[in-house]
């Protein structure tokens, strides 16, 4: 049972992660290789403003969405402009563009956090004492830490989704996605749904960054990892498809504790390919995508 706990626990933040990359390609239909930095980015924000300002580890949450979701605006405002475009001005693709551009810029940020906070893992203080913790039931115990961050975590990945299912907003966004063209004859602004994915994309892997720092520490190459899981849970649960990604998560989560137990801990992040590849033989669009359909 704790193996099946542990496993959504870690389900529900790698949910947090792939869910903005999902919604980035769903918009767009590109991949953001910077996701990992976003993370990184939520990562310091939230070591660095505990520590330095002695803030309540609970407050510092609320500045570090807020971080994160001016970096998704920033980024998407100042690199992504030319994607709306089928070329560049200087008259290379579009795919081309956005794989250059976020590769290029996911390697300056970490270069960048390296060259300012030196290589050494920074650790945040935990929303509870590290130390403390909790029984459930008869047999399983965890840190009061990992179950309050993993309770907010499923909140927010719960708010997300109902915004996006039920929300004005999130059908335009939903519309953007199934159809930029159309939605743009419909009268919907898409560069501004863009932006708003990209600010939500970005507070999503912040906020996850930051609830996982005091177990992972913030380094400046702590994203790669996850931004690796993120594109494997993505390209499993179907590209774009926001219900294949949070099944796609837990999916992830709950292999790697069972594979890390039964088999080989030292095997862990390498479950999640061995999914992957059997997935995308039996079902190469993914487990909740579409065929693609030339006309």
């Amino acid at each position: 049972m704790d193996i099946l706990i542990t496993g959504i626990m870690m389900g529900t933040f790698y949910a947090l992660l792939a869910l903005g990359l999902s919604l980035i390609f769903g918009i767009l239909k590109v991949v953001n290789f910077a996701h990992g930095e976003f993370f990184m980015i939520g990562a310091y924000a939230y070591a660095l403003i505990a520590l330095k300002l002695g803030i309540s580890p609970f407050l510092v949450l609320f500045p570090v969405i807020v971080i994160g979701m001016i970096v998704g605006v920033a980024v998407e405002r100042v690199l992504m402009r030319p994607l709306y475009e089928k070329y560049t001005e200087w008259g290379a693709m579009r795919d081309e563009y956005a794989i250059i551009v976020t590769f290029g810029l996911s390697l300056f940020l970490m270069n960048l956090a390296n060259q300012i906070f030196g290589p050494y893992p920074i650790s945040g203080p935990g929303l509870v004492p590290l130390r403390e913790r909790v029984t459930l039931g008869h047999m399983v115990m965890m840190s009061a830490h990992r179950i309050i961050a993993f309770g907010i975590g499923a909140g927010v990945l719960i708010a997300a989704y109902l915004f996006l299912r039920f929300a004005p907003s999130g059908k335009v966004i939903q519309a953007v996605s199934q159809n930029r063209f159309g939605a743009s004859i419909a009268g919907i602004n898409s560069s501004r749904v863009s932006m708003i994915v990209f600010g939500i994309s970005g507070t999503l892997a912040g906020l996850s960054g930051a609830l996982l720092c005091p177990i992972f520490s913030a380094e400046p190459f702590v994203g790669a990892l996850p931004a690796i899981k993120s594109f494997v849970i993505v390209v499993l649960g179907g590209m774009g498809s926001v219900p294949g990604s949070i099944l796609g998560a837990y999916l992830l989560g709950v292999l790697e504790q069972f594979g890390a137990v039964y088999i080989s801990y030292s095997y862990r992040d390498t479950f999640g390919f061995v999914i992957l590849i059997l997935v995308l033989l039996l079902r190469p669009q993914g487990i909740f995508g579409e065929k693609a359909r030339e006309v």
